[in-house]
């Protein structure tokens, strides 16, 4: 018996049933402060138009309403659709090979503005399709406490 065929084994004994459910969490992060260890794939938004040099959205985080008008207003929107194409083409691939969780991390230079946006708009694509999607912050959590 292989690792795979254990691994399906030990599921349909435990959870009567032979496939897990892909926990995806999607994380947001800063390059200054290193890529996530455990990301799976990992998308880089430093090219767009930052928020941080505008004085009235620094202090603001990509959860906040005047930094998504900010966002949508530069056209920007492109990346996410490419990296939400990304994601659903490989989806089904991953399931089948009875993956547990898939991190998709997306970084830009701070991690408060441009990251965060984007993956909170991948997640709520995906919540409206699945349960365990999950989605983390890494330097709101870090410096914000969110």
């Amino acid at each position: 018996m292989n690792v795979h065929q254990l691994a399906e084994q030990l599921r349909e004994r435990i959870l009567g049933q032979k496939t897990g459910r892909l926990v995806m969490l999607f994380e947001s992060f800063g390059f200054k402060y290193g890529i996530p260890k455990d990301a799976d794939y990992v998308f880089d938004a430093r090219f767009l138009p930052n928020p941080h040099w505008e004085p009235d959205l620094k202090p603001l985080t990509g959860l906040d309403q005047p930094v998504k008008d900010y966002w949508l207003a530069s056209h920007s929107g492109q990346i996410y659709w490419q990296i939400n194409s990304f994601v659903s083409s490989w989806l089904p691939h991953l399931e089948r090979n009875n993956r547990s969780y898939l991190t998709i991390a997306v970084g830009c230079t701070g991690g408060q503005h441009r990251s965060v946006y984007i993956t909170e708009s991948l997640a709520e694509s995906y919540r409206s399709q699945r349960e365990d999607v999950q989605i983390r912050h890494r330097e709101l959590v870090r410096h914000h406490g969110r």
